[in-house]
């Protein structure tokens, strides 16, 4: 059987049930490409992860990253800041 984690949701909606293993994969990528990045736009964040992630992630490498990044959020671990063209991203 599949391990699985429930998200949180910064805003204190339902989070969603999803593996461990895809968890830990979308996450440790989350927080290596914001780390080096310093700050980076969902918009980019989801393009890097679609180039770098949809040849050998086995589901939808778009709502994984909405999911897990929207998690991060809640724990604390990234925070979302406002700019012109949106928001962006940074460790906290």
């Amino acid at each position: 059987m599949m391990e699985k984690i429930l998200t949180l949701h910064p805003e204190g909606k339902k989070g969603v049930n999803i593996s461990v293993e895809k968890y830990d994969q979308i996450k440790d990528f989350i927080l290596n490409i914001v780390s080096c990045q310093g700050t980076i736009s969902y918009k980019e964040l989801d393009a890097v992860a679609k180039e770098n992630l949809a040849p050998v992630f086995d589901g939808s490498v778009s709502w994984y990253i909405a999911v897990v990044k929207l998690d991060l959020e809640a724990r604390g671990t990234i925070e979302r800041i406002r700019q012109k063209s949106g928001y962006a991203l940074r460790m906290r």
